[in-house]
């Protein structure tokens, strides 16, 4: 089966009465994890971005205290999943200014952790690459942001 275009549903769900659209939103959040997470994030989250935003940064904290630092390979691991897990919340977002405070704060735990990410190239590799990301995302904030959200990328980078 082919699936659909967006246009395609768009046009289909105005046809339909808010019944069908309500059976057919808990119908799409049964079936995959992430499907319930972004209705969880539109329903309950989207209005308060700063609450949203702390929240993450909550389960960040908790999933870099449970990093198994016997070797660098689980680190890195390890740290790979914590960042596959903050582009997944920045997409729920959508918000450019959230995602710039989230990766800010992942590489500020990672620039604290330790043992120190120094001593590995690519864990070293992965955190210049999200620092160089960040200075691009930064670039299209307002003036005053990309002046606070630059003083913090600077002090990540000395």
């Amino acid at each position: 089966m082919k699936a659909a275009t967006l246009a395609q549903i768009k046009k289909e769900l105005q046809h339909r009465d808010a019944e069908e659209l309500l059976q057919l939103c808990l119908r799409l959040g049964r079936f995959k994890k992430e499907n319930k997470e972004l209705l969880t994030y539109l329903l309950f989250e989207s209005d308060s971005e700063e609450g949203y935003r702390e929240t993450v940064k909550e389960e960040v904290e908790l999933q870099f205290s449970e990093v198994n630092t016997n070797s660098y390979f689980y680190i890195k691991k390890s740290v790979r999943k914590i960042l596959r897990g903050i582009k997944k919340y920045i997409r729920y977002s959508g918000n450019k200014e959230t995602e710039v405070v989230l990766l800010l704060y992942f590489c500020e735990k990672l620039k604290a952790f330790t043992p120190s990410i120094k001593r590995n190239t690519t864990l070293t590799n992965l955190y210049e690459r999200q620092l160089a990301f960040i200075e691009k995302k930064i670039a299209v904030l307002h003036e005053d942001l990309q002046y606070d959200y630059g003083l913090v990328l600077e002090e990540l980078k000395n």
